[in-house]
């Protein structure tokens, strides 16, 4: 398998590139619209075609490439079927697969961080969004948000995964690339409560500025970036 992790340093965004084989099919997962140029170069450099570009929800940090990758490489766009987003041609929902080549990565839904948070599955390794971070987890206060439905998603689906399973983030603050769910179970702070409503009340303690283009990502990202580049 090919595999990539690309980053984006303003918005400290992981995007994700991955293909069966050198010459197949591609998807890209999370990808920041001010990076196309670096996702298409790349793309050409590895002899692959890219056919899929997904976001796990609509993010409010960063405006989004899925439109722009439309446009230049004609691939298809994806998001879960809970999105507001109307401009995707793909919506997924929990239980289906999304298939590029071979691979097949299982749907999973986990909102909280937002209500229309989605993560990916492969057998070794899981992309989770917002949802479950790198020794933290996805806020919860803006985008219908719910620490409760966070809760649910963690310790009832990404939790349960094998400890073996890798985890990979849509973002990172700290220099981390990579965990696994059993680091995350004994070493994330977040994660150290002793149920549901110690955890509601940890992430409603949180005091949070709003990211900065907030008010121009997010609509923006409702319309797969493209309000950015009218």
């Amino acid at each position: 398998m090919i595999f990539r992790q690309l980053f984006h340093r303003i918005s400290s965004t992981y995007t994700y590139l991955l293909a069966e084989r050198q010459g197949g099919e591609a998807l890209l997962i999370d990808p920041v619209l001010e990076n196309t140029a670096q996702y298409v170069r790349l793309i050409e450099e590895l002899d692959l075609k890219l056919v899929l570009a997904v976001d796990t929800h609509i993010h409010a940090d960063h405006i989004t490439a899925l439109g722009a990758l439309r446009d230049q490489t004609g691939c298809a766009s994806a998001m879960g079927d809970m999105t507001r987003a109307e401009c995707v041609s793909i919506q997924f929902r929990e239980g289906e697969k999304l298939q590029v080549d071979n691979l097949n990565l299982d749907i999973l839904y986990t909102p909280g961080h937002t209500d229309d948070s989605y993560s990916l599955l492969l057998p070794d390794r899981v992309f989770t969004g917002d949802t479950l971070l790198i020794r933290g987890t996805g806020r919860t206060d803006f985008q219908n948000g719910d620490p409760a439905a966070q809760y649910d998603s963690l310790f009832g689906k990404l939790l349960k995964l094998r400890e073996e399973t890798l985890v990979y983030p849509a973002h990172d603050y700290n220099g981390m690339t990579v965990s696994t769910i059993g680091e995350e179970k004994r070493h994330n702070p977040r994660l150290q409560v002793s149920g549901k409503q110690a955890y509601i009340n940890q992430m409603n303690a949180l005091e949070l500025d709003n990211p900065r283009l907030m008010d121009i990502a997010v609509p923006a990202n409702h319309a797969c970036g493209a309000l950015a580049a009218a």
